[in-house]
């Protein structure tokens, strides 16, 4: 019953099938070779033409099943592993057709009937295909186009909106944790709230929690905050700036929401960095209920280094309870406890292994910090740091913080107890997710792994993506000092998050002169979607472009 077309060309499918014949689910190429004694190079160019000639005819939820003899493939699966330049380097190849690895398993030649390994050097002679594997590739999503956005939120007793930062566009309104969600930030919120009740009244506040904040951040670096512009005639003294940016009358924002200043009088605003000034307003206000636990849970925004666990937005949840002086410590220890359990709980059920949670003394944590623990310091002084450990590093990262503060009451017999909990960094732990991005990805693959609120053990569908290294070196302008974060910013805008590392790797002053010169080493690799070479060089000479315009420094 099945139909048998000869003498089609691998590289250009479309033209052998009809129309309506393109849809295919599944396009098989066992053991690919350009024939007799072709190099690695001529083979690649024969996978990347067969690849972007399947893009033509295979169905959107269709797969690509490429087998190839053991060592050819170029990935971690091969064993012994070629040297990358001597590999067909085929999750490359085919990322720049739009296709992600999938599923990589052993070929197994003998398991289909009447299946004869055949070719060899362009003969009727076998070949080995002992440790061949078949690598199973789907349809990436297409990349993400970020067009300038406007949001609009409550601020005070009046709606206003502003233009978000671009790095933020694809992350400001999410909807995790709202009620109809599946995703695991929002389980593992419902999971902890839920373990909480048992053993404190619990009362939650976070629907009306403005997303904007005014004024000063105290104690906080300014280069961390996304600074943000209202929209013409929503503030006082607006104006409109040249470039189509708008400019509150003392700082203005750029795309990456940096502060540009030089204008008299302040009035500024920024997207909230934390919800403890929220939880500081509802206790000077009175509207807390001591022995009550008050749970506070949103997004929150900070610019930082990029590394796989740092975040510019994740999903915080502050819990605040007023409790009654000298008990303090008690208190501390049974919220900390309940947690534990709870933690404990979920992480059993996704994996079965008992993780590590312990709290630490925030003196004897050392000055090593991440940069959600710096951060959090920033905001005020720590008590504790809640750390949680999971093979291969038991020390634990640091997900929370504790503090107490004796002062914020205007009864002198209470004291408030606070936690600060970062949901994004419990999911990715809990659950097995190595990069941060992977929880903020488009590809409905990501949801599909947690149906209704179930927690499990995250398997990517994205194996072995390619990484892409290219350098950058700048000189400094003279006298300034150099904003790593706002490189890291930047980096991340012009990417789109495709940049996964940012190291240092030189620091050179020039005699006479004393120019300083920085060289820095620029990782793209995307965890959830194909990215190419060539679309990775283009990053790159974006960069270049975009650091020398909005950082001032001389590129070399």
């Amino acid at each position: 019953g099945a139909e048998v077309v000869f003498s089609v060309d691998c590289t250009k499918l479309k033209e052998h099938f009809v129309p309506g014949k393109r849809e295919f689910d599944r396009i098989y190429f066992n053991f690919p070779h350009c024939g007799r004694k072709a190099g690695v190079v001529k083979n690649r160019q024969l996978l990347a033409g067969f690849f972007h000639s399947c893009a033509e005819v295979l169905a959107q939820e269709g797969e690509v099943h490429v087998a190839l003899c053991n060592g050819q493939g170029g990935t971690p699966a091969d064993q012994p592993r070629r040297e990358w330049h001597n590999s067909w380097q085929i999750v490359a190849v085919a990322a720049a057709a739009g296709f992600i690895l999938s599923h990589v398993h052993p070929f197994k030649a003998e398991t289909i009937d009447g299946y004869k390994c055949t070719g060899y050097r362009s003969q009727d002679k076998s070949f080995c295909v002992e440790g061949a594997l078949n690598h199973i590739f789907t349809r990436s999503t297409a990349p993400l186009c970020f067009t300038p956005m406007s949001f609009q939120t409550q601020l005070g007793s009046q709606k206003v909106s502003f233009q978000v930062p671009q790095v933020l566009v694809d992350k400001i309104n999410r909807g995790f944790l709202e009620v109809n969600s599946s995703h695991p930030v929002r389980t593992i919120k419902e999971k902890l709230s839920s373990g909480l009740s048992q053993a404190f009244p619990l009362q939650n506040i976070s629907s009306c929690l403005p997303l904007l904040q005014q004024g000063h951040p105290g104690g906080v670096c300014h280069s961390s905050i996304f600074w943000i512009t209202l929209s013409p005639g929503e503030a006082p003294g607006t104006e409109k700036m040249s470039q189509g940016h708008f400019l509150c009358s003392h700082f203005g924002q750029d795309m990456d929401g940096n502060v540009q200043e030089g204008c008299p009088d302040p009035k500024q605003f920024y997207l909230r960095p934390s919800l403890l000034p929220h939880a500081q307003a509802i206790i000077k206000k009175g509207a807390f209920s001591p022995g009550t636990l008050q749970v506070l849970s949103g997004p929150v925004f900070r610019k930082c280094r990029i590394t796989p666990h740092s975040m510019p937005a994740f999903h915080e949840m502050l819990l605040v309870l007023a409790v009654s002086r000298g008990t303090e410590k008690s208190y501390v220890q049974m919220l900390v406890e309940n947690i534990k359990t709870t933690m404990n709980s979920i992480h059993q059920g996704v994996s079965g292994v008992k993780p590590s949670i312990s709290l630490q003394e925030a003196a004897s944590f050392g000055t090593e910090l991440s940069d959600f623990a710096a951060f959090e310091r920033q905001l005020g002084e720590i008590q504790h740091f809640l750390c949680v450990g999971t093979e291969p590093e038991p020390r634990g990262s640091c997900v929370g913080v504790i503090r107490t503060a004796p002062g914020e009451l205007k009864s002198h017999e209470l004291v408030v107890v606070s936690a600060s909990l970062n949901l994004d960094l419990l999911a990715m732990l809990l659950c097995g997710i190595s990069d941060w991005r992977m929880l903020w990805t488009w590809d409905r693959r990501f949801l599909r792994q947690f149906p209704e609120g179930e927690l499990r053990l995250f398997k990517s569908f994205s194996l072995y993506p390619p990484s892409y290294v290219h350098d950058v070196s700048f000189w400094l302008p003279d006298g300034q000092d150099f904003d790593e974060v706002a490189f890291h910013t930047l980096a991340r805008r012009v990417s789109g998050e495709m940049v996964v590392s940012i190291q240092l790797r030189d620091n050179f002053q020039q005699p006479g002169t004393g120019r300083r010169s920085l060289c820095y080493r620029v990782t793209f690799q995307s965890c959830d979607r194909a990215l190419g070479c060539r679309e990775a060089a283009e990053m790159q000479l974006h960069l270049r472009e975009e650091i020398q315009q909005h950082l001032a420094v001389t590129l070399r």
